[in-house]
């Protein structure tokens, strides 16, 4: 046998010297605490930052008064919800489904993080492995990539986490920033786009559901999912329930029950298309006036519910197709391109806007023609000269109150008596009347009457009764006796303001969208709706009965349902815009339509939507009549509660004949008059009859129609008027 070599017995020795035991021992200690000095510089160096921008990006959600979504907007579908608005068995259902120990851990599972990496490393596919406290991290002040320094960092921060917040804030900000598939970010989003609901009515089984989502969100959306994909996440929803029972949480009695929840199909987020665009911009400006910032609506994270009626809104919607839209050619036809329609409907006893139109679309028109204040609301204002005469008690030239059964002077053209200006309006088609009453001149619309009054009453005195009962100021009242055919501007919205008031017996109304507005940390403080008497009762209920006899008899026949209405048309100078503003004891609403052309200029609407003139008492009083109909179901047996002490007989008026020129003096005798000796006119020199009530023939059988058929009820009276100078 030969000896073995003595060189290689020296380098085995050499190579068994230098690896002992002791010296690998020694080495594997000194690399540990290598790591740990490297692993506690890092976790010296490594700050908690920041959250990332997309963790606290949030959407604004809208909602009909139903609790029904109309609308979210901002880039992330996302609306934080506390963890106390969420069901106890639904936060456990989320750790149950990924992470038993998270009540117990310090915020790191290295033994699923080393399981993870090995699985990543060894190409069996990228695993999870992380706590929900590592999870939170990652999606609320990291990134998503796949990377051991962002890996590193996730550890560290999230040891740093635990340490400074409590596992029920960290639970909330994982359920609120993880991503569900359908573009829902966070629980509440996540609940709404699966199941149509609220996250506060998530039930155990929906929210196990969404918690097994999280591993794999568009492989385990049911209604999108392969049969692999379904039977997998229905695997991981019976894991989560069966852990949930382990971990004590769940009765075994109430497991055995529940039925995989299967979820509804996907539906496109609503967008600013349609009304809902107006609805949200309306709501927003409603905001701002609350003290609320552009800046912290744009932020995002508001729940916004309007006290828009998802029917009633349908029903207007529907109204304007049925008499404007379905009659005009927008694309063929450059002038019927030039109409646009607004509205605004209130409950008078409430305040709440519960329908508004506010144009063709949003995305297509985006200036509302609900709320713009730029047309003129014309004869609409007739009513409130009215109000300001009966609140004031107002006299005319000859010192005779004013009232519904009061005389004036009819005649086109005839020069306003005591004013400090020379105003002589025209009539409608400058027709004449003659000696007529107030309540004729209400339903006829008579220019000459209405000039006439309100310098019998003052214009100041009028411009104040405009802003009590709702109308907003700096819009160039005027002043004058134009004033009294409604040349300063207003809105639908401030129309049905001023006529909710008359409605609520002179109770002020302030008409609000938003019935509330919660952000997780901070709720917006409602508008007070209903204020106080701002005209007396009296007042405000004779003005009512003016207007019934607008809608019975006269300008706003075309109005006239199956409910007890009042209302008042109106049509603007050079017939810019056209209106039928009016109220039911339930329902007010203002409808207007106004010529734009392209460029944004008022134009008029004549010869658009029909032949000649476009006045308040056809389309609009054609709209409010179709779409209170619907609103009220069919109609109302509801009738007006009035009090007032004036004992005119509203009844139809017999067609005028036109005159040119002046009435006589006299007017013609009245059937039942108290004295054969008639009420002088509005500029009469002779002192007042004791009383200025007349009584008007009695109303036809139910088998006569009170408007002959071969004459034309009398349209509004609002020609184009200009102070004569």
């Amino acid at each position: 046998m030969g000896r073995p070599d003595k060189g290689q017995g020296k380098k085995g020795g050499r190579i068994r010297r230098l690896f002992t035991w002791r010296k690998l021992l020694g080495t594997f200690f000194v690399g540990c605490l290598l790591v740990m000095g490297a692993f506690y510089a890092v976790y010296l160096m490594v700050p908690v930052p920041t959250a990332n921008a997309q963790a606290t990006m949030q959407s604004n959600v809208y909602k009909y008064a139903n609790g029904k979504i109309l609308a979210r907007t901002g880039e992330i579908n996302r609306e934080i919800v506390g963890l106390d608005k969420i069901p106890l068995e639904v936060q456990r259902a989320f750790v149950a489904a990924e992470n038993k120990t998270f009540y117990k851990d310090n915020g790191v599972d290295i033994k699923g993080t080393t399981r993870a990496a090995w699985n990543t490393v060894s190409g069996k596919g990228k695993q999870g492995g992380s706590t929900i406290t590592q999870q939170y991290v990652k999606n609320y002040y990291l990134s998503q990539d796949q990377t051991a320094t962002r890996k590193l960092k996730e550890i560290v921060i999230a040891l740093k986490v635990d340490q400074r917040m409590a596992k029920p804030e960290i639970l909330a900000g994982y359920i609120n920033t993880s991503y569900y598939g359908r573009s829902a970010y966070g629980i509440q989003a996540a609940a709404q786009s699966y199941y149509g609901v609220d996250a506060p009515k998530l039930t155990v089984a929906q929210g196990a559901y969404l918690a097994s989502l999280l591993q794999a969100p568009n492989q385990y959306d049911w209604t999108a999912a392969t049969p692999t994909g379904r039977k997998l996440v229905e695997e991981r929803w019976n894991y989560t329930l069966d852990n949930m029972v382990e971990e004590g949480w769940l009765d075994a009695t109430t497991r055995a029950t529940q039925k995989f929840p299967v979820p509804q199909k996907e539906k496109a987020a609503p967008g600013m298309e349609g009304q809902r665009g107006y609805l949200v911009e309306a709501a927003n400006q409603e905001l701002m006036r609350q003290g609320i910032s552009a800046e912290d609506i744009k932020a995002g994270g508001w729940t916004i519910t309007l006290n828009i009626d998802e029917k009633k809104q349908n029903a207007l919607v529907k109204a304007v197709e049925r008499q404007l839209e379905e009659k005009l050619d927008r694309k063929g036809d450059k002038k019927d391109a030039t109409v646009q329609a607004g509205a605004t409907s209130v409950d008078p006893k409430t305040g709440k806007v519960v329908a508004m139109y506010g144009g063709i679309g949003a995305t297509e028109h985006w200036t509302s023609n609900a709320t713009r204040r730029d047309y003129q609301p014309a004869s609409t204002f007739k009513p409130i000269v009215l109000a300001s005469a009966l609140e004031n008690g107002a006299k005319t030239q000859d010192d005779r109150p004013i009232g519904l059964g009061t005389i004036y002077d009819g005649t086109s053209k005839r020069p306003v008596v005591g004013g400090d200006r020379a105003f002589a309006p025209e009539n409608e088609d400058n027709r004449s009347y003659g000696p007529v009453t107030v309540q004729t001149a209400t339903n006829r619309s008579i220019n000459s009457v209405y000039a006439q009054m309100i310098v019998d009453v003052g214009p100041g005195n009028v411009k104040k009764t405009a802003l009590d009962l709702g109308m907003k100021d700096g819009q160039d009242f005027g002043e004058g006796p134009a004033m009294s055919l409604g040349t300063m501007g207003a809105s639908t919205w401030d129309m049905a303001a001023a006529y909710a008031t008359l409605d609520n017996h002179g109770v002020k109304v302030t008409p609000t969208i938003v019935k509330s507005a919660e952000h997780k940390d901070r709720k917006a403080d409602p508008v007070k709706p209903i204020g106080d008497q701002v005209i007396s009762r009296e007042a405000a209920d004779t003005v009512t009965k003016a207007m019934t006899g607008v809608v019975s008899s006269g300008s706003g026949f075309r109005a006239a349902g199956d409910y007890a209405a009042a209302g008042k048309t109106g049509t603007s100078e050079n017939n810019r815009s056209a209106w039928f503003v009016g109220y039911t004891p339930e329902l007010v609403t203002a409808v207007g339509l106004f010529g734009e052309d392209v460029k944004g200029n008022q134009v008029t609407l004549t010869d658009t939507i029909n032949v000649g003139r476009a006045n308040g008492g056809r389309t609009p009083a054609q709209i409010w009549g179709d779409y209170t109909t619907a609103a009220l179901g069919g109609g109302s047996d509801t009738q007006f509660d009035l009090e007032t002490d004036d004992t005119s007989i509203v009844e139809p008026d017999p067609t005028p004949t036109e005159t040119t020129q002046a009435p006589t003096s006299t007017p013609p005798p009245t059937t039942g008059a108290p004295d054969p000796t008639p009420p002088p006119t509005s500029n009469s020199t002779t002192p007042p009859r004791p009383t200025d009530t007349i009584t008007v023939p009695p109303p036809p059988t139910e088998t006569t129609d009170p408007r002959p058929p071969t004459i034309e009820p009398p349209v509004d009276s609002d020609g184009d008027q200009r102070p004569l100078q």
